[in-house]
Formats: C-alpha cells, structure tokens, sequence
C-alpha cells in the first residue's frame, strides 16, 4: 500500500472521529436543555396534596414542603370530635398547581357553644384543658386570632369540702346561661378535707428508691437531707425518720427523712439532692421528676402528689444527666446533675 492511499485512510478515519465527536457534543447538549427545562418545570408545579380529615399542623406542614401556602376558613360543625380538622380543601387533591398557589382549606371549629355548659362535679385541672382546646388560634397563619368564649377567672376561688381536692363545686354563670360573647368563668373548688389524718409509714432501712416509691403510693409530705454514711449504717438507705413509721398525723404534716450517702461511687456516677422551691398548691398535684442520661432511657426518679413547697429527692445518677420536674403533665423546670453538687 502507497503512502498516499495511507494518508487518504487516515484523514477518512478523523473525519469520522470529528463527525463522532461533534454529534457526542450536540446530544449532550440537547440532553443538558433537556434536564434543564425539566427541572425548572418541577420547580414550578407541584401536585395539591389530600389533607382532608388531617388536622391542621399536619396539612399545613404537608402543603409547606410542597411549597404551597394555606388559607383558613373556621366553620361550625355539629361534632366536638372533629374540631381541628380540615373538613374540605380547594384547588381539590392531585390537581398540578403552580409553587406558591393558595390552598383553601376549611377548618372545624366544632361544636357552636351558645350556653354555659355544667361544670360541677368535674376536675378543675380537665375543664381547663378542654377549655385550652375547644379554641383554635390561628394568629400564626396570620389570620386573626379566634375569640375564646369562655375562660376561667384567675386566681380560682377554694373552700374546704368532703369533695376530692380539684372538684368543681360552685359555678358563675350558671349552667345553661346563654352566651352572647366572651364569657367569664368563676369556681369554686375544693381543697379536700381539712383535717385528713393519715398513718405515716415506715421507710428506715429502705434504699433511696424504695423510700421514693413508697413516697409516691402513700403521698406524704416529705422532706429529704443527706449525711455521711456511719460506721454501721448501710450506704444509701434511709437512717433516720421524723416522725416515726407508725404516727398517725395531719395529710400535711412533712416527714423528715435522713439518707447516708456512700462513700464510695461508680464511676462518673454523682450522688446529690434535687431541690426545687415550689409555689403552694391549695391542693395536691400529680408531680413527677424524670432523669435523663447522657447514654441511656429516660428514668423516672418520682411520681407523687405534691402540694408544693420546697420539693427534696435524693438522686444517684451518672454525670451529665438532666433531671426534668413536671407538674401536671407540664414542665416546670430541668437541670443537669455535675460533679460537686
């Protein structure tokens, strides 16, 4: 073969490799627009989701990730079971919609309250809550906010009674009272007995967490100091006890109770005494304090009813841990176990 026939096949073969090579570049580029222009239109259409029967955090934050905004309408239904959902929704669901498109949504609002409802005989801790829950604020979406019809008077009114601590005796307005606006609710609730005897029982010797057990069942009042451990005492029990188990007492008369403190601990275990100054319950209520440690589940130290005052729990936990207070299903306050307290 010839030299010119060489160079003639050569130059036939870069020619096919620069057509090849050229075609490669257009087709990427046609497929590059093409991904572009996808991604553009993805970005501004999406598709309405269905959030009908969901309640209303839940369908707000489903229409915000697909970044459309919701408008609220309240109405009144015939069911206090529905309150809070979103009972009809328009553009309708899986209707393809422009990012930043309006949703309406209408909300219920429950049953329309047009008279006083019978609050005697119930727990005055329930009524609030379910007073908290009948109204939906929408102040954060930028409506205005919805006027709450009825609400309680702070401080509530208490009188001693053969009641349970925390029901309701007395109601202003009475039941069946019509409401033409927002109303003032004004009780009066029992504080218990007044003079309940008890029979304080018997914790000397009992470890630390027995004694908070018992503590929680009998629902004395108790006050709690730590010492350091005696020859002859066990490390971490109860050595002392004021007054004895046994007394029959006042419900409001406070058990003062010793713990000897080991002398000896884990490693990074610290072995102190939560203190916490409470305000005065006219009654009794649920309290409870949780731990929660760096490297494990949540522990619950107490669950008592307490009236208040200054709360003392001994405590033997790792360092670092978060010790958590709350009072009626609400926290009050937390703070974290260190070295040297």
């Amino acid at each position: 073969m010839d030299f010119e026939s060489l160079e003639g096949k050569a130059a036939g073969n870069l020619r096919i490799f620069l057509s090849m090579a050229a075609g490669l570049l257009i087709l990427m580029g046609i497929v590059a627009i093409s991904v572009f222009f996808i991604f553009i239109r993805g970005e501004e259409q999406t598709m309405v989701p269905d959030v009908r029967g969901r309640d209303l955090t839940s369908a707000i934050l489903d229409l915000q990730v697909k970044h459309l905004n919701p408008r609220i309408q309240l109405r009144f239904t015939q069911s206090s079971t529905d309150r809070g959902q979103i009972l009809e929704q328009s553009p309708p669901p899986g209707t393809i919609v422009k990012a930043g498109r309006e949703i309406h949504l209408v909300v219920s609002q429950g049953v329309m309250i047009n008279t006083v409802e019978n609050f005697t005989g119930r727990n005055v801790d329930e009524v609030r809550m379910d007073l908290q829950a009948m109204f939906i604020s929408l102040g954060t979406l930028g409506e205005s906010s919805v006027p709450q019809l009825l609400s309680l008077r702070e401080p509530l009114m208490y009188e001693f009674s053969q009641e349970a601590p925390g029901t309701i005796l007395q109601q202003r307005p009475e039941p069946g009272t019509p409401i033409s606006g927002p109303t003032v609710l004004e009780l009066v609730v029992s504080r218990g007995s007044e003079n309940i005897m008890i029979q304080v029982p018997n914790l000397l010797r009992l470890s630390m967490e027995e004694a908070l057990e018992q503590i929680g069942r009998t629902g004395i009042d108790f006050q709690f100091v730590l010492q350091p451990l005696i020859a002859g005492e066990t490390p971490g029990t109860i050595v002392s006890q004021s007054p004895p188990g046994g007394t029959t007492t006042a419900s409001t008369t406070r058990v003062a109770l010793t713990v000897a403190v080991p002398n000896t601990l884990d490693a990074n275990q610290v072995y102190g005494l939560f203190t916490y100054n409470m305000e005065r319950n006219p009654y009794p209520l649920w309290l409870s304090l949780d731990s929660l440690p760096p490297d494990g589940e949540r522990q619950r130290l107490l669950t008592v009813q307490y009236a208040g005052g200054l709360l003392t729990v001994p405590y033997r936990q790792p360092a670092g841990s978060v010790l958590v207070l709350t009072l009626v299903n609400r926290e009050i306050h937390r703070e974290t176990v260190n070295w040297g307290r």
